[in-house]
């Protein structure tokens, strides 16, 4: 089989697709490309005025997608809620992108969650739940959530939510990501359960040099680390484009249920293939209390 490219992706025309943090980074290239093949794509951003210019980068190729910028802070419960009761009409495709990586002091969101745990998990869980009327108005919604190689440092103490004893920025992280990909495995079992027409998959970037490890919400809270991590990353390993190979795969053509990523060194680079779930990821019980879990934090309930 050959590597697998966006350019490989299928005509999106009367499509859309919403992509969350995609303002810059991996989450700018998804919506490019998703916007490149014909989908009109909505960048869900915390700052605006940085998604109108990433829109205006998209536009400036001149692909056949609409692109529209709306407001969303994924670490406050109410944003959420407003972006889903503005939203109107079908949605084909949800890419649950945005993260916030390995603060290195415990920072809460406005609701009381733990930051990474709040944004990364609880914010797509109560984003995706709350848009579900739109994407099951599609002949074949998708749903895709963003998990990484950092899902492995997860463990089964995942539906704590991260409490304050103990902090550890890193294994914080790992299991916020490994929150991503049991919601991403959830949805599917539910889904097919339910005998619905909704796809969940799930995928991680590898390594990739973006502005997440400088981000002031992450390490970049202390400017030397975020720097340093920053320029390290970008000498090492691939740019936004490669990064986000697999999430595209995962959006547009991959199997229902599946955790695609890098098949290349550790997973950290090279062609798209099936990932590899730790032994928590394929853990079935702690999918399903982690969701109960969810639903009774974010007060959202999914009817599929």
């Amino acid at each position: 089989m050959s590597r697998w490219t966006a350019d490989q992706m299928p005509d999106l025309t009367g499509r859309r697709a919403l992509v969350t943090g995609a303002n810059s980074g991996i989450g700018l290239v998804e919506a490019r490309e998703l916007a490149r093949h014909g989908a009109d794509v909505v960048l869900a951003v915390r700052n605006t005025e940085s998604g109108e210019a990433g829109a205006r980068r998209i536009r400036a190729i001149g692909g056949p997608g609409k692109v529209t910028v709306e407001a969303l802070d994924l670490a406050s419960q109410a944003s959420v809620h407003a972006l889903a009761n503005r939203f109107e009409g079908q949605l084909d495709i949800l890419v649950n992108n945005a993260g916030v990586m390995a603060p290195p002091r415990r920072r809460e969101t406005e609701d009381g969650f733990e930051l990474q745990f709040g944004t990364n998990h609880l914010g797509h869980f109560a984003l995706t739940g709350l848009l579900l009327p739109h994407l099951l108005q599609a002949p074949a919604p998708r749903v895709t959530t963003v998990s990484s190689i950092a899902h492995h440092a997860g463990d089964g103490t995942v539906c704590e939510g991260n409490p304050a004893q103990g902090y550890d920025p890193q294994s914080s992280y790992g299991r916020s990501k490994l929150a991503n990909l049991l919601f991403a495995t959830e949805l599917q079992r539910r889904a097919s359960a339910a005998g619905s027409t909704l796809t969940s998959t799930a995928a991680h970037p590898g390594v990739s040099a973006t502005n997440l490890v400088a981000s002031k919400d992450g390490m970049g809270a202390v400017p030397v680390v975020g720097t340093i991590a920053q320029w390290g990353v970008r000498l090492a390993f691939p740019g936004p484009d490669k990064g986000a190979e697999a999430i595209l795969y995962a959006a547009t053509v991959a199997e229902p249920g599946s955790y695609s990523g890098p098949t290349g060194f550790r997973e950290t680079r090279g062609p798209v293939g099936e990932a590899r779930r730790s032994q928590w990821a394929r853990d079935e019980t702690l999918a399903g209390l982690l969701w109960e879990r969810s639903e009774e934090l974010t007060g959202v309930h999914f009817t599929l």
